[in-house]
């Protein structure tokens, strides 16, 4: 063990203090909830207001006395900041309380690791753990005395501190050796996906948004879904079909929160790169939510860390059943679906996701008419073989005339194989299309 306190209990006083910067401020409500997600019992909720943290105790003298007797009172072993603490403020705050000391960090990393299932997801665990231990790596306030350091006074405790920097700086080196062996494999898996022309789309989303949920009712699966915070942590991957588009891949991942550690959003990158390289993201909002506002913004300014900022999005509004709202879809000028209003938990408003899905997939994909001389019979084989021929019939002059539907990507591979010229088969609007993308490129 790397810190040397007592146990820590169940029972514990919470401290969350209002500030007037609107960046800084946390939601009392939702650390409730983080608190019990954790499993821990709030005692008592002590509030206050500062303009700024105070540098060696974050809440001031008095605050600190009134939390030694909330402990006092309520018998708790252990006090919760809805804040960050530096490490020093964290310290002299449990030399001061004798007792633990838990920032909103460490509590968000102590739900991480009780919720994480697979390999790949324990890892990324302790991964932030121990880099966020790295700092706050002392033996607890009975050996501060020992940490005074100069000629004569580095005792026993400096000693056993630099072994157990050394231990964790060489187990910290070891879990990125095995995450990369994760990101190698992970990509690997999506280059074949990639091959096999299968879309991938990504659930995103606020943390008790309803992703796992939604992830269940569309793909049938059994995801463990809860009414609390980060009930599922690693990602789960489904095939799903999709009428006029066929397979795609489905990701359900980790909730994303308001200050979500940066370490963990760095632990957790090989996770959340599924939702950098999808083809598209559906981002689940809580429309019930009084703070969905506030809850988008994080989530958009999460995925601009991941640079998954740029992936197309479709909004899905859930939890219409605590709205008494109808099931609808919103469209954006050019009458692509844009958001969708649904109950995943009751099932109501799927059917419309699924269309807006197959719209926005379905974007890529070419459909036109195609005359063939009967000289042009491999061409037409090989549409055949692509599953691409919706209708076909024969004119009295022997011409073939069919009704085509590949995507685009698809269409272009066969001309260049047979060594057509891909302009001479499309219509005027689809030649207008590729030329304009051609000349726009890819920024």
């Amino acid at each position: 063990m790397f810190f040397e306190r007592p146990d820590a209990g169940e029972t514990a006083v919470l401290v969350h203090v209002d500030f007037q910067d609107e960046q800084e401020r946390e939601d009392p409500g939702e650390f409730l909830e983080l608190v019990r997600s954790a499993g821990a019992e709030p005692a008592t909720l002590l509030t206050g207001s500062r303009h700024r943290p105070d540098p060696r105790t974050f809440v001031g003298s008095g605050k600190v006395e009134e939390l030694r007797e909330a402990l006092a009172v309520h018998g708790a072993e252990l006090v919760i900041f809805n804040h960050a603490l530096s490490p020093s403020q964290e310290r002299n705050l449990e030399r001061t309380l004798k007792c633990r000391v838990l920032d909103r960090t460490g509590l968000i990393l102590d739900i991480f690791a009780q919720r994480a299932r697979t390999h790949e997801g324990k890892l990324q665990v302790e991964l932030a753990q121990l880099e966020y231990m790295s700092t706050r790596l002392v033996r607890g306030w009975t050996h501060l005395e020992r940490q005074k350091g100069g000629i004569g006074l580095r005792g026993p405790g400096e000693t056993q501190l630099e072994t157990d920097r050394r231990l964790l700086r060489g187990r910290i080196k070891a879990i990125h050796r095995r995450l990369d062996k994760v990101r190698g494999q992970r990509e690997q898996n999506r280059r074949s996906r990639a091959r096999a022309e299968i879309p991938s789309v990504s659930l995103v989303g606020y943390t008790n948004a309803g992703k796992s949920t939604l992830f269940n009712a569309l793909t049938a699966s059994r995801v463990y879904a809860a009414d609390q915070l980060f009930a599922t942590l690693d990602p789960t991957l489904r095939r799903l079909e999709i009428e006029d588009v066929g397979p795609v891949v489905m990701a359900d991942t980790v909730g994303f929160i308001r200050h979500l550690p940066h370490k963990l959003v760095e632990a957790f990158q090989a996770t959340l790169q599924e939702a950098a390289e999808a083809t598209l993201l559906v981002h689940v909002i809580d429309a019930a939510d009084p703070d969905r506002d506030l809850n988008v913004e994080q989530v958009e300014t999460v995925l601009d860390e991941i640079g998954a900022l740029e992936v197309p999005t479709l909004k899905v509004m859930n939890k219409i059943d605590l709205l008494d709202s109808a099931p609808r879809i919103e469209r954006d000028g050019e009458g692509r679906p844009e958001v969708v209003w649904l109950s995943a938990r009751e099932g109501r408003g799927l059917e419309l996701l699924e269309q807006a899905l197959a719209e926005r997939l379905a974007e890529d994909v070419i459909d036109f008419p195609l005359t063939l001389a009967p000289e042009q019979g491999r061409l037409r084989a090989a549409l055949h073989e692509l599953g691409a021929v919706r209708e076909e019939r024969f004119d009295d002059d022997g011409r073939i005339r069919l009704q085509v539907r590949l995507p685009r990507r698809d269409f272009l591979q066969l001309m260049a194989r047979l060594g057509e010229r891909a302009e001479d088969y499309l219509p005027a609007a689809l030649q207008a299309r590729e030329a304009w993308e051609e000349a726009s490129g890819p920024g």
